[in-house]
């Protein structure tokens, strides 16, 4: 199946899709109006000091859901999302480590594991769309380029490293409206937090993207950079947890919430999930 059969089709049509393995690609611009999230999964005893990164490092993570352990659900997320079958492609790490990359997790799932559900830059992406911004990775069916940068984030316990971007170029004379749109959705990463030459955050090279596929900019264009949630990536390759999981950049789990008005986790609710 393809992105162009999806791109019209209910969040319910999309997931199963993906849950049934026939799609395995990039979620961008697919169930338009309701929150996707980055993933990470993390056994028990390590669940904590992850938790109190995102606290610290709310533009890179900003925490839409965290799961009791074991359970396949965030129910403020909705309860027919599955964790372990609905994001169409997953990371597995093995001490830091890239090992595997899987349609599903039911070979590997456990009781312990906690999952960590973190808003997504492609909420902000459908409101610059509708305000006529135009998306070039969106338009061209590509993933969108994320870099490693030189802007280090707040460690907590092994987790910590350096910051990860995204980028999408934008007109110069729209920077600014950009901007306005963006502080609208702390969930979805926020304003930018770099605007111009990437070598002053630390990318040598724009073309070569870390992740994703490289993003033309024309000559009337600006090259602009939003934290990104394949930061905590990064982080678990510097935390080495024995067994890690993340979503593969670019394939989402699409949430049963409006992208508009998700809450951020109330991290001082005493009613949230025990960790």
């Amino acid at each position: 199946m393809q992105f162009s059969d999806l791109a019209s089709q209910s969040a319910e049509s999309v997931r199963a899709a993906i849950r049934s393995g026939s799609y395995a690609g990039h979620t961008a611009g697919l169930a338009k109006g309701l929150l996707q999230c980055n993933l990470a999964i993390l056994p028990a005893d390590q669940a904590d000091d992850f938790l109190e990164f995102c606290r610290l490092n709310p533009k890179s993570c900003p925490l839409a859901g965290v799961s009791r352990p074991g359970e396949p659900v965030i129910e403020r997320l909705g309860e027919a999302v599955d964790i372990r079958t609905d994001a169409s492609l997953y990371n597995i790490y093995r001490n830091g480590v890239l090992d595997a990359q899987v349609r599903d997790l039911k070979a590997v799932w456990r009781d312990d594991l906690v999952t960590f559900a973190i808003g997504c830059s492609f909420t902000f992406e459908n409101a610059l769309v509708k305000a006529g911004i135009t998306m070039r990775h969106i338009e061209n069916n590509t993933t969108v380029s994320m870099y490693r940068t030189n802007i280090a984030t707040a460690p907590a316990g092994a987790f910590g490293g350096g910051m990860v971007t995204s980028m999408r170029p934008i007109a110069r004379e729209r920077i600014a409206e950009v901007f306005d749109i963006c502080r609208k959705f702390p969930i979805a990463h926020g304003v930018p937090v770099h605007v111009g030459d990437p070598a002053e955050i630390g990318i040598a090279a724009i073309e070569k993207p870390d992740w994703g596929q490289p993003t033309p900019v024309a000559d009337d264009e600006v090259p602009v950079f939003w934290a990104c949630g394949v930061t905590p990536q990064v982080a678990i390759m510097q935390a080495r947890p024995a067994l890690s999981i993340t979503h593969a950049p670019g394939a989402m789990l699409i949430a049963d919430v409006d992208e508009a008005t998700a809450p951020l986790y109330p991290y001082n609710d005493n009613n949230h999930p025990s960790i």
